[in-house]
């Protein structure tokens, strides 16, 4: 009976201790790969590698931010993919609602609707962002990150900054 008694013991804790995890991560604090170059250098910079192979980093993800939609310029931020749900984003916000946006590399100008954002990414010639989709809703953002959490020697803050020549207030 001492083992049956163990093991429910184990399996107890074992499942509340998962379900206190899904609930942090979903409501506080998660961590998120990046995938890909286009936030280059500020994440992934290509700079790190284990036996010869780059490694990705991983991200801390803020999300009391989304109580309010509580975002600033320069804020990078985990959204889903306004064209694919499944897909998830890293970008760094450029403008917000109500702001009038021009993009560096056309004379177009536009003025970000309620709701929205506008959002790019570091390493403008391999990014996929809202110069390609456009603006997307706030509803789609997931948290904003916050600090590099791996590899160990990058580990640190996500510095907040924004280009000074696209932003221009309504």
């Amino acid at each position: 009976m001492g083992t049956r008694s163990a093991l429910w013991s184990f399996a107890n804790k074992f499942f509340t201790c998962g379900v206190i995890g899904v609930y942090v991560s979903d409501r506080f604090v998660g961590v998120a790969p990046v995938r890909g170059s286009s936030m280059s250098p500020t994440l992934n910079p290509g700079t790190t590698f284990l036996m010869g192979l780059p490694i990705d980093d991983y991200v801390l993800v803020e999300k009391q931010c989304l109580q309010n939609y509580k975002f600033s310029h320069g804020d990078v931020v985990v959204f889903s993919s306004p064209s694919n749900h499944k897909e998830r984003h890293i970008k760094r916000i450029t403008a917000l609602p109500g702001e009038w946006i021009g993009t560096r590399h056309s004379y177009d100008v536009l003025k970000i609707p309620e709701g929205h954002c506008w959002v790019e990414g570091d390493n403008s010639s391999s990014s996929l962002d809202s110069r390609s989709f456009g603006p997307i809703p706030l509803g789609l953002v997931q948290g904003r990150v916050t600090h590099i959490a791996w590899p160990p020697q990058r580990i640190g803050a996500v510095e907040k900054r924004t280009p000074q020549d696209t932003i221009s207030s309504s």
